[in-house]
C-alpha cells in the first residue's frame, strides 16, 4: 500500500500489521467506489489512479468537490461519524484501492497514540485547505483561484514535468467557480505573461515563483 501521511512515522512492524488488514481492488474508469448517500464503513486510500469528489444538487446538477490523486485517502468522515457518505467517488482513471474497514481501523487509533496524532493532524490539514479553498471562491479573483488549482495540481504531480489537467475545462472551470469560456482566455493570459505553457490539456508552469505569487502561496496545496 502506497504510504500516507497518516502512517508516517509507525514502526515496520506497525505496517505490517496495517498492511495484514488492508483490502485492495482494482477499479477501472467510470467505476464508483462509493455513491452519495450510501453507509461509510471504510477508510480509503488511492495507491494508483485517479478520482473525482462529487455531489449532486436538488435539481441533480454535479458539482466537482476535489479531486484524488495517488497517495490520497478519503472516506474518513463518514467513517469516523458512521454516517452516509455524503459525496460520490468516481473513478476517472483505472487505478487501484486499499480499503481499511472501521472495525479494523478505529481498534488501530484507539490503540496507537501515534497513528490517532497523524490522523488528527491529517484530518486537520484538509479541513485548512478546504476553508481556504472557500475563502479563494469567495475573495480572489478569477485568475488567482486559477493559479490556485494549476499550483495544487501541480504540487500532486511526482514528476513536475506537466500539469494534465484531470476532468474538463467545463469541470474545472465549475470548480473554480467561473465559465469554460472563462477559464480559456485565463489560461491564455497565463501564456501570453509566459508563466505557463498550454498543449491541449497538459499544462506546463514556466515561472513557478510567479504563480505562486499571484495565488498568494507558499506552496501548491489548497484543496
Amino acid at each position: 500500500m502506497r504510504r500516507v501521511p497518516v502512517f508516517n512515522g509507525l514502526s515496520d512492524a506497525e505496517i505490517t500489521r496495517i498492511e495484514s488488514i488492508v483490502e485492495s481492488s482494482e477499479y477501472i474508469k467510470g467505476n464508483f467506489v462509493f455513491r452519495e448517500g450510501e453507509k461509510g464503513d471504510s477508510l480509503f486510500v488511492l495507491n494508483n489512479g485517479l478520482i473525482k469528489l462529487t455531489q449532486c444538487n436538488q435539481e441533480g446538477k454535479e458539482h466537482v468537490i476535489r479531486f484524488l490523486f495517488p497517495g490520497d485517502y478519503f472516506g474518513q468522515f463518514a467513517l469516523l461519524q458512521n454516517k452516509r457518505n455524503e459525496v460520490n467517488a468516481e473513478m476517472i482513471e483505472s487505478g487501484t484501492i486499499c480499503r481499511l474497514h472501521r472495525k479494523h481501523f478505529i481498534p488501530l487509533l484507539e490503540s496507537n497514540a501515534a497513528l490517532a496524532y497523524n490522523f488528527l493532524m491529517s484530518l486537520s490539514e484538509q479541513l485548512h485547505h478546504a476553508e481556504d479553498w472557500a475563502a479563494a471562491l469567495h475573495m480572489l479573483e478569477v485568475d488567482k483561484r486559477l493559479a490556485k488549482i494549476l499550483l495544487y495540481f501541480y504540487d500532486k504531480n511526482p514528476s513536475k514535468r506537466g500539469v494534465t489537467l484531470p476532468a474538463s475545462k467545463k469541470e474545472i472551470a465549475a470548480m473554480i467557480g467561473t465559465t469554460a469560456e472563462t477559464l480559456s482566455r485565463k489560461l491564455s493570459q497565463l501564456e501570453e505573461q509566459k508563466l505557463i505553457s498550454v498543449s491541449k490539456r497538459v499544462v506546463r508552469i514556466m515561472d513557478l515563483p510567479s504563480l505562486l505569487h499571484m495565488a498568494g502561496a507558499s506552496n501548491g496545496g489548497v484543496v
